[in-house]
């Protein structure tokens, strides 16, 4: 697959309210994407219609070769699970440990062989270097320890696209580094990243694409330094 998303001439809405209008920008395997933009500028919402959580207004969206615009609702699982998502909160299962967590993905995505599970949650959790953490609950770990079970829970299904909203939100400047490196390296592996967020202070370390939420518009910044934007997107969190 050449192009993972593509939109043209898209409008988004919440409420019957415009946030976004005449989006264009499409995304390739292995691109590493900064998604930016004050408060309320609708970056969320962009976010959002790209597992089709918010409905497309008007235009031609298309994720995984799925249109956005004219999408079944049973088809939605089906992308969702070629899709990892990374939220701020966590959102891990509080009631069961981190393999479990893991193992309740694999069981609702179609998973059936115990030998099969064990081995794929081993080597996500290889991958983010939680390999010593599948007994713990989640309130044993730290935040950055919560958020790298969060990548691996993300990476579960091999997806080609990995979204991550502000997912260093709640970390301290030093683990988010860490969860930005992460994340960089998936998409050095092939995987499409895109990371919604208020802080670029790392752009020049891990370099990017950006795209820039404003005046309901999506401006494309292509890959700038930190100097070229503006001071308010690069704070230390």
């Amino acid at each position: 697959m050449s192009v993972i998303i593509q939109y043209k001439n898209v409008d988004i809405a919440r409420k019957e309210l415009v946030v976004l209008k005449h989006v264009d920008f499409k995304i390739e395997p292995g691109e590493f994407v900064y998604l930016i933009g004050r408060v309320g500028s609708g970056k969320s919402s962009l976010l959002k219609t790209m597992y089709a959580e918010v409905p497309v207004a008007a235009g031609d969206a298309r994720v995984l070769d799925f249109d956005l615009s004219s999408i079944r609702r049973k088809d939605i699982p089906m992308l969702r699970r070629r899709i990892g998502i990374v939220f701020q909160d966590f959102q891990l299962l509080t009631d069961r440990n981190v393999f479990a967590n893991l193992e309740f993905v694999l069981d609702a995505t179609g998973w059936r062989n115990k030998a099969d599970k064990e081995q794929r949650i081993e080597e996500v959790l290889r991958e983010v270097g939680m390999t010593n953490k599948s007994y713990k609950m989640p309130h044993e770990l730290s935040g950055g320890e919560q958020q790298r079970i969060v990548i691996a829970r993300a990476l579960l299904n091999k997806p080609e696209l990995i979204l991550a909203d502000e997912p260093t939100g709640n970390l301290d400047p030093e683990t988010g580094r860490q969860i930005i490196n992460s994340l960089y390296d998936i998409a050095a592996s092939g995987t499409a990243v895109v990371v919604a967020t208020h802080n670029l202070s790392m752009l020049d370390r891990f370099p990017g694409r950006v795209l820039r939420c404003a005046d309901k518009q999506l401006i494309d910044e292509g890959t700038p330094t930190i100097e070229t934007l503006s001071e308010e997107f690069v704070i230390d969190e």
